[in-house]
């Protein structure tokens, strides 16, 4: 085995920089040197990365190393508009997961100083191969360059450091053994060593998702990492490839420090033939990670509730925005436009329904009035989504065909106004690619089965209200009914604040954003920073990454010795 205390020596200063950010809630600027590059300028970086990207094309992954692989798969296709023809080992469960509990003795007997430090290797390691992922992942989810490359480089990988240092503080909290003594006599004593085991609970099984295969993933499997347990990834068969290059490379880091690889794991099936259930099912997978479907992650929920497995669920909410008043109602505007164009609305913390005060929006000693807010709005929208040389790459491409079905049919819907119609955008140098504009509707208030439902993709609504309170009840209702992962309020007035945060947080459980203009997104989630995830409301179990996130994948068990000591 690599001598693993000298990894302990690397990384222990930006593990504890990390401790630090974890506790104090602050930036920390991703630490692998590759992951800083910009893939734009740095012309050699991005064509290595592209070559390394199309080396896969039609052809067998074998990066993963299984033994004994005879049958392969693979039916990705990239939004783009071409396919990948790449295929991955097919593998039996019980081998899988029997390989996974059989690596977990060694892998639970290091330290959780030395598992952080293999963990930050293998996070330093991969991020060598971060302009490859970023292509894979650009032809896989239909993410543009900049975004796949920051979404599934430092992004993902700030989230998993964020886990490890989590977990580090969690499992270091406590001493390993003491050497108890309790006075039960007027002149006599007990003894008692006693030593305190951080058990982890088995395998964790990782599901990943069609859109985010990376950063969805990332939270989980270190998660699960760091405190013990082994890992399975199952990711969506549509989006294999990104997650594929960074468990081929965790794998052979493990191997290179003389550890088992079996501690990481990917497991394929197919869409015709999918094995999540019988994963999920499986008595030795006693935790599972999902991002997903509400409906399907209900499932895993149950089967979680029903035989003792913690299970970390982000699915489907309706998110949602109140516009009440502004100072600059043009930058409120055009960052709520961003927010809609980007990834086509492909994004689990993109607003999808907006609450506008019908009366107009106060702004200074004026209102603007109502019709006006939503045409300046829908300007914006389609000026961003048409823009010559920003907008297909803002837009990026519909990871599904479903989601294009699905914005024909919104638009095709009797109820309500069609104020934005969807339409094809070209993507340059990829005619075939599934780009379109946003669609935008407006309803009355009262159509909450249409808008109270996700409709994912570049689907808007925007509905008119009576005020800021009437808004906010409705807000307030969305969230509690369907659940939310990110909501804003846009309000000048600082009791209308107040009251939004002791609704929407304390009453509702969702996370709440204000004011925001300029270039950070209600989109975004900052490692270190912002707590991500809906743990208080339908839209999920899981926050990346709290305490409970961590915590709940291992059990302390104490041992008690009265055996005397020389």
């Amino acid at each position: 085995m690599h001598d693993i205390s000298s990894l302990i020596n690397k990384h222990q200063p930006v593990l504890e920089e990390a401790l630090r950010s974890n506790a104090e809630r602050n930036q920390l600027v991703s630490w692998p040197k590759s992951l800083r590059i910009n893939i734009l300028k740095d012309e050699e970086a991005r064509n290595a990365g592209q070559a390394a990207f199309e080396a896969h094309i039609n052809s067998e992954f074998g990066a993963l190393n299984i033994e004994g692989a005879t049958e392969f798969f693979g039916a990705e296709e990239s939004p783009y508009g071409f396919s990948l023809e790449v295929s991955y080992p097919l593998q039996d469960i019980d081998a899988v997961v029997h390989a996974g509990r059989d690596a977990m003795k060694e892998w639970r007997s290091l330290s959780v100083a030395a598992r952080a430090a293999v963990l930050m290797e293998c996070l330093e390691r991969a991020a060598d191969k971060a302009a490859e992922i970023g292509f894979a992942t650009m032809h896989t989810t239909g993410q543009g360059l900049i975004m796949a490359f920051q979404a599934s480089g430092g992004d993902a990988f700030d989230r998993a450091l964020e886990a490890v240092a989590m977990g580090y503080r969690e499992l270091s909290a406590f001493v390993p053994s003491n050497t108890w003594t309790k006075q039960v006599g007027r002149e006599e004593f007990v003894t008692v060593h006693k030593s305190f085991h951080a058990v982890p609970r088995g395998v964790n099984l990782v599901v990943g998702c069609s859109t985010f295969p990376i950063w969805n993933s990332t939270p989980g499997m270190f998660a699960g990492l760091i405190t013990g347990n082994t890992v399975v990834v199952k990711p969506h068969p549509k989006a294999i490839l990104p997650i594929a290059i960074f468990v081929a490379s965790m794998r052979a880091t493990l191997a290179d420090l003389g550890l088992n690889h079996n501690i990481v794991q990917l497991f394929v099936d197919t869409a015709g033939d999918p094995k999540t259930m019988d994963l999920a099912m499986h008595p030795d997978v006693k935790l599972i990670d999902y991002t997903g479907s509400s409906a399907f992650g209900d499932e895993l929920e149950k089967i979680g509730h029903a035989n003792n497995k913690a299970v970390f669920t982000e699915k489907s909410g309706v998110n949602s925005a109140i516009i009440e008043s502004a100072d600059d109602l043009d930058a409120i505007l055009d960052n709520m436009a961003f927010s809609m164009v980007l990834y086509s609305g492909q994004m689990c913390t993109a607003p999808q329904t907006i609450f506008i005060n019908g009366k107009g929006v106060t702004v200074g000693d004026e209102t603007v009035p109502y019709g006006e807010v939503v045409d300046r709005l829908t300007e914006k929208v389609m000026n961003l989504s048409r823009h010559p040389k920003i907008g297909a790459a803002t837009l990026g491409a519909l990871q599904n065909e479903a989601t294009e079905d699905r914005v024909a049919a919104a638009a095709d819907m009797d109820e309500g106004r069609l104020l934005l119609e969807s339409e094809r955008v070209g993507q340059p140098g990829f005619p075939q690619a599934r780009t379109v504009t946003p669609t935008i509707i407006e309803l009355k208030a009262d159509k909450s089965d249409v808008y109270g439902r996700e409709w994912f993709g570049p689907i808007y609504f925007v509905v008119p209200t009576d005020g800021f309170e009437h808004s906010l009840n409705l807000m307030t209702d969305l969230v509690k009914r369907v659940g939310a992962l990110t909501t804003s309020v846009y309000s000048t007035d600082a009791e209308q604040r107040a009251l939004a945060e002791e609704r929407i947080v304390f009453e509702a459980g969702a996370p709440l954003a204000f004011n925001f203009v300029g270039k950070l997104w209600v989109n975004q989630s900052a490692a270190f920073s912002d707590f991500h995830g809906a743990g208080a409301n339908p839209a999920g179990t899981a926050t990346f990454s709290d305490v409970s996130f961590i915590s709940n994948r291992y059990n302390m068990v104490g041992v008690r010795d009265m055996t005397p000591r020389a």
